[in-house]
């Protein structure tokens, strides 16, 4: 990790922990841990837990003097599960279509809204997240994430892309006879890297490009950054230490992303394996956001059944593709196209579309928090990691759907979600 880089994630870590210190140490006691240090779930482990860190994990851990015990039947322990592809200023678009909470949603409603959100993800047991742009609702993430920090509102560790970036001309809302507000900043050539710097300043995290889009309505994505217009501004935001995350469904806008330095492709719904293989080659992480492509096909009257539509059949190929080329791999599901709290979605639908169960369960949590550059605090079940837990009922190596069924969850050792509730 860059000196930056490490600075970055220190002083994420730091300023919630001291809102969240536990004092008491807490055994829990499920039927069995994920620990996501391996593959495979420990039938009969406990896990010991004080001030807000994991302090051991076995099957012959016992508690110590003064220490609080938590039996947890019938449930399996995780690590805080990790989204990064979420809009928490977005909700489902079958109650307000997208160009109407960008153009007609106050600025106060939606940051209302993102709130709950944030409170609603957190329940879910999805204890960090990134989200990917505001949406046209300004910096309001800076804002939301402080308010998190603080412990003035409840919500996961957040990560937040600011505005993101498009190319001048290529996003929405469009078809106005007069300006209107944009779902993002919009930059091109000399002006990219001040756009990426102006991003960070204001507090982004994580820097986001989109690499294509609609030109107009009715016609297919096409590629709208140059190579050398991403490779300026993921240099700038390189220099300073961020990520950059890029949407990009076509080939030739994956192919520049790829090859302009991008940490993490977004989407990829028309993908084939020579971009896989050259994402692979340059260990760039995929996002396949199933849980969106899912969501949008019913909103359009489809029943999950047979036949499915064109969209869903090339996203089915184009993961599968991804499957089979070894490219690293990411849970995100562009939670806000769909409910928040129902994030658990997306890996459902990568188990069901190919991916092992345990295999998505570890990407959820440790493979996540590698891309983050966290994988030495969170992510996973070990001692000395932070104490973000969440239990299940019943077996999600069997069962994916059991992560819809939250018995509890644990931030930094506080207890944030009893069982019951």
């Amino acid at each position: 990790m860059t000196k930056p880089c490490r600075l970055l994630a220190a002083l994420l870590l730091l300023v919630p922990g001291i809102a969240f210190a536990q004092k008491a140490a807490v055994l829990l006691v499920p039927d069995r841990v994920f620990t996501a240090t391996d593959r495979a779930m420990h039938e009969g482990w406990k896990v010991l837990v004080a001030d807000g860190r994991i302090v051991a994990v076995g099957p012959d851990v016992a508690a110590p003097a003064g220490a609080e015990t938590r039996a947890l039947p019938g449930t399996t322990l995780l690590p805080g599960l990790i989204d990064l592809h979420v809009h928490l200023f977005l909700h489902p678009y079958d109650e307000t279509s997208w160009n109407d909470q960008v153009m007609k949603e106050p600025l106060a409603l939606r940051t209302a809204r993102a709130v709950a959100h944030a409170r609603a993800t957190l329940m879910a047991g999805f204890t960090t997240v990134r989200d990917l742009g505001t949406e046209g609702a300004g910096e309001a993430d800076a804002g939301l994430k402080q308010a998190i920090q603080q412990g003035i509102v409840p919500g996961p560790r957040l990560f937040i892309a600011g505005r993101a970036l498009v190319a001048t001309g290529a996003y929405g809302p469009k078809g106005y006879a007069y300006d209107v507000p944009q779902g993002a900043e919009e930059a091109s050539g000399e002006g990219i890297v001040a756009a990426v710097r102006r991003q960070i300043a204001h507090g982004a995290d994580w820097v986001k490009f989109y690499a294509d889009y609609r030109w107009g309505p009715g016609e297919p994505s096409r590629a709208t950054f140059s190579i050398d217009e991403l490779a300026a501004g993921i240099a700038a935001a390189h220099d300073a230490g961020r990520k950059v995350a890029v949407h990009a469904s076509t080939p030739e806008g994956m192919r520049r992303a790829i090859l302009a330095g991008a940490d993490t492709i977004e989407h990829g719904n028309d993908a084939t394996p020579a971009v896989f293989a050259l994402m692979k080659a340059r260990n760039v992480a995929f996002c396949p956001t199933l849980a969106a492509t899912d969501a949008i096909a019913r909103y359009g009257g489809w029943s999950g059944g047979a036949p499915e539509p064109e969209p869903v059949r090339a996203k089915r190929a184009s993961y599968a593709a991804a499957l089979e080329s070894g490219v690293r791999m990411c849970v995100g599901g562009d939670t806000g196209v769909f409910a928040h709290g129902a994030n658990a979605r997306e890996i459902a639908l990568m188990a069901a579309w190919g991916m092992k169960p345990l295999d998505a369960l570890w990407t959820a949590t440790a493979g996540n928090a590698a891309l983050l550059e966290l994988g030495d605090e969170i992510g996973a079940i070990a001692p000395g990691r932070i104490a973000d837990l969440v239990a299940v009922t019943g077996d999600p190596a069997r069962d994916i759907g059991a992560l819809e069924r939250v018995a509890m969850v644990m931030q930094r050792g506080h207890l944030v979600r009893a069982p019951g509730e």
